[in-house]
């Protein structure tokens, strides 16, 4: 591997620190979205009977039991359980602005890398060929035949920096829209834990 990767000239390095940081955050996408996964639906039934009981600080300590981005918008809005519906809502919407970025952290660096890495292979591709009709070119000038074995560096480099553009870019492009994916699940999710919430509080 390592030898095909020499052959396939300068532009397999920026292939490769792209596959290096796409996987780095592929990994810590993986293990923030599993770390912040809970029954959404059952922790807003156990949040609600404490409200029903008027056991606010109940309710608080439930929230701070977990430390996820819905829990800590649903606390935005209890704690402001005693003024209006738009006050509320306004405290919610704040909590949303602060806790959405952080699921959507590096997903855009990964939508670049799987856009950029085939352009890359696709670079290392002319290049290749611009080294095989150079050398076309400086063999036909000298009067010395070309041979197969004249064009194969150029032919080389040419199709493996296209495969390594893809091998990088096809994994990354199916794994940034599964994060795509679960974030706009657990977006919404928010988003109806959260009117459920403010219905009962302004009822």
């Amino acid at each position: 591997m390592w030898q095909l990767f020499l052959k396939g000239g300068p532009v397999m390095w920026p292939i490769l620190f792209c596959s290096v940081f796409a996987l780095a955050i592929i990994v810590d996408k993986f293990i923030s979205l599993h770390r912040d996964r809970i029954d959404v639906q059952d922790f807003l039934k156990k949040l609600l009977e404490k409200l029903k009981r008027k056991d606010v600080g109940g309710a608080l300590n439930l929230c701070d039991q977990y430390h996820v981005g819905v829990c800590r918008i649903l606390k935005a809005g209890i704690l402001k359980f005693d003024r209006t519906r738009e006050e509320i809502k306004e405290s919610i919407e704040e909590a949303f602005l602060y806790e959405v970025p952080k699921l959507e952290k590096n997903l855009n660096i990964l939508a670049t890398i799987a856009h950029v890495s085939p352009l890359l292979g696709l670079l290392g591709t002319v290049t290749g060929m611009v080294r095989c009709f150079h050398t076309i070119q400086v063999k036909t000038m000298a009067f010395n035949p070309v041979s197969a074995a004249d064009l194969a560096g150029g032919i080389w480099e040419a199709l493996l920096t296209t495969v390594f553009g893809l091998v990088v870019a096809i994994p990354t492009f199916v794994a940034y829209n599964y994060f795509a994916n679960r974030i706009n699940y657990l977006i919404l999710e928010m988003e109806q834990a959260s009117t459920e919430l403010l219905n009962f509080l302004t009822q």
